[in-house]
């Protein structure tokens, strides 16, 4: 089945990166998932930290980003106040900003799939409507 997806950091990490263990599910992933991959600036953020000795894979994401397969979701000022609820309603898990930027991107954008390594925390994380996101790759 082919689906829409928000993409985490963990998942762009290993696809640009090929040492990396779930570089090979990962890529496996995106062929169950529609491009462009959604994701968002504090995703993209985590990303280059943890690429900051590796300039070449941040440009190969940038070429990602160029060819349409991901799509960079700005976030506006309505959406930095439900990040703030939902990092308040998930704290005792210590939701981070860029989780809750891609539930908020999921919610707004119809989405009921999430790119992530992260299993732990999504499979906690509900939409305002109560829906849990399918979390691909599977492991």
């Amino acid at each position: 089945m082919i689906r829409r997806a928000v993409a985490d950091t963990g998942p762009l990490v290993a696809i640009l990166r090929k040492r990396e263990n779930a570089h090979n599910p990962c890529v496996a992933a995106l062929k169950l998932l529609r491009p462009p991959l959604l994701t968002c600036w504090p995703v993209l953020t985590e990303v280059a930290w943890l690429l900051r000795n590796e300039p070449k894979r941040l440009t190969a994401l940038g070429g990602l980003i160029r060819s349409g397969s991901v799509r960079l979701v700005e976030l506006d000022e309505l959406a930095f106040h439900w990040i703030v609820a939902f990092l308040e309603r998930y704290s005792s898990v210590g939701a981070q900003m860029a989780d809750a930027a891609l539930m908020y991107i999921a919610e707004q954008e119809g989405i009921d799939t999430v790119l992530t390594l992260d299993r732990r925390d999504f499979s906690v994380y509900r939409t305002t409507d109560g829906r849990a996101l399918n979390i691909v790759p599977e492991t």
